[in-house]
């Protein structure tokens, strides 16, 4: 298969997601929908930083008989960016529990998801 490389395509999806989730968040009242467009936002992140850690035709980063010491800073796949996206899956789970707790709390209060509902006057 020709075309573009995997990361190519995994960098443009996450800052597409990006993009999609921005425009949820910006563009809608209901605080459901602005959940869903954090996670959107979200993922693309951890998309974006999984394309950029990776080397095409990289190999696992172990240093021995097929990869040497000189070679390695070409042919290895920089395993920073994915365990920090591992710990960011964890924390964005918690963050999105949390928003839905808040919803589940305010829909019960105002009887509404509208965040015009909740906008209250301080006068």
């Amino acid at each position: 298969m020709t075309g573009l490389p995997l990361s190519t395509f995994a960098l443009a999806s996450g800052l597409a997601l990006i993009l999609i989730g921005l425009l949820a968040m910006l563009t809608h009242k209901n605080i459901i929908r602005m959940i869903i467009g954090f996670s959107l936002v979200d993922t693309g992140i951890h998309m974006v930083m999984v394309a950029i850690g990776y080397v095409t035709g990289g190999s696992a980063p172990i240093i021995d008989d097929t990869v040497t010491a000189e070679q390695a800073a070409s042919r290895i796949v920089d395993p920073l960016p994915s365990a920090l996206v591992l710990t960011a899956i964890v924390i964005g789970l918690g963050v999105t529990a949390v928003m839905l707790s808040f919803a589940v709390r305010i829909y019960r209060a105002k009887r509404s998801l509208s965040i015009d509902d909740c906008a209250e006057s301080k006068w």
